[in-house]
């Protein structure tokens, strides 16, 4: 146990972190960055492990108050048509409609049709955890001090297909490799905010399609830099982590699995229109994993769930990234596993950096008083990449990281998916 919560913070990076260049013109490097971004990390000492942090988020907290207007979009994608809903941070208003989550409104078309700007306000793009949305804590806390008390950046969330109460329009939900809605959002929010630099962040699930998105954008990333939070990296690893103990397969695995059938119940009638998934096989579904093999293997074409976490994993897709990338985790999570996180591809890639914690739990990380830790590095790195590196000026190199000697002429693709998306 860590002394009275006091977290032990160590960083896996390059040898060579990424050279940045400061806006006054003096030099620094990502990992500089990343360490003046973090503080130190003490946690409740009565929330002394990985499970009691996780489990204290049941303890229904009302967290900052956030508000939104929601668009939908209009999916792009010639396979996987259909909706996808974004929520935009806006100041307080009462317009709530009662369909959606707390302090969300749709947005009227007119007001809508004049969104775009030609600011240069640092905007974020987040994506939430499984099944989450918008409304979920973690999220709130982390985007509050951008937003909040004079806070200058712009915020928006984009939800996962059906999640935070959106309409499932073609069948399609989400997995964890569906990085073609943000992607679109991505490339709109460049047309319409030109000089806006954009950032990422991802929670858990979130994190793991973030991490994807921004390793198969590789040097073309639009996104200035990334952030990936609790993400469980090797999907098999953590899912054999959740299945080898009595909390992972009873608590969490099971939570999990019902919170997707009852996602599944309020799309029920789109996604049984549209796809051949067995709804009898749907109702006896009791963990994660068999949701996974009951809904995503049919609905995608994946031959087994562990087929599906393989192809769906990010681990190898920390290699493709060339844009200043910083990943949170704590060691102690029981969910996105320590064995799950590749140190490996950390310690070979200078532009991404990896801080763990020893405590901290699963999108926890609670400190004394119900405060939370993660939204400070989140934040405080965010800030200084926007406000004092000059972005236009950090490298894009296309080259395969790694030592270079290699026996033979190869080519390593490490976002190559194995699931062919025929269109």
């Amino acid at each position: 146990m860590d002394w009275f919560g006091r977290a032990k913070i160590d960083f896996a990076h390059a040898a060579t972190p990424l050279p940045l260049t400061r806006k006054d013109g003096s030099q620094t490097d990502l990992l500089k960055v990343v360490e003046a971004a973090v503080p130190k990390c003490q946690m409740n000492p009565l929330l002394f492990n990985g499970h009691l942090q996780t489990m204290y988020t049941a303890v229904k907290e009302h967290g900052p108050q956030i508000y939104y207007k929601r668009k939908i979009f209009d999916a792009d994608h010639k396979t996987y048509a259909g909706t996808f809903a974004v929520d935009f941070v806006v100041p307080q208003h009462k317009d709530f409609d009662e369909e959606l989550p707390p302090r969300t409104a749709f947005y009227p078309e007119e007001e809508f049709a004049g969104i775009g700007s030609d600011d240069s306000k640092p905007m974020l793009i987040a994506l939430h955890g499984l099944s989450g949305g918008s409304h979920e804590i973690y999220l709130r806390h982390a985007i509050a001090p951008l937003v909040m008390d004079g806070g200058e950046w712009e915020v928006c969330v984009v939800n996962a297909r059906g999640c935070a109460n959106s309409k499932v329009t073609t069948g399609v939900l989400f997995n964890a490799r569906a990085t073609w809605d943000v992607r679109q959002f991505v490339k709109w929010a460049r047309k319409m905010f030109p000089n806006r630099p954009l950032f990422g962040v991802g929670f858990s699930l979130g994190a793991n399609i973030m991490t994807n998105y921004v390793g198969e954008e590789g040097a073309n990333c639009p996104l200035k830099a990334a952030i990936a939070v609790s993400n469980p990296f090797d999907l098999e690893v953590s899912n054999k982590g959740l299945q080898r103990t009595w909390l992972g397969k009873e608590v969490y695995s099971k939570i999990m699995g019902n919170n997707l059938k009852k996602l599944f119940e309020q799309h029920k009638e789109q996604i049984l229109k549209y796809t051949n998934v067995d709804y009898d096989r749907v109702q006896k579904v009791t963990y994660l994993h068999e949701f996974d093999r009951a809904v995503q293997t049919v609905t995608w074409g994946y031959p087994t769930e562990n087929a599906y976490y393989r192809d769906a994993s990010s681990c190898d897709a920390i290699l493709a990234i060339r844009t200043p990338f910083l990943a949170i985790s704590a060691v102690d999570d029981p969910i996105a596993v320590k064995e799950a996180i590749p140190y490996q591809e950390f310690a070979v890639n200078p532009y991404t950096v990896l801080c763990t914690t020893s405590l901290g739990g699963h999108l926890s990380w609670f400190e004394i008083g119900g405060g939370r830790w993660h939204p400070k590095p989140i934040c405080n790195f965010l800030n200084a990449m926007a406000t004092d590196i000059n972005l236009e000026a950090v490298s894009r190199e296309e080259k395969m990281v790694g030592d270079g000697k290699y026996q033979f002429n190869t080519d390593f693709n490490p976002v190559r998916r194995k699931l062919n998306v025929l269109e």
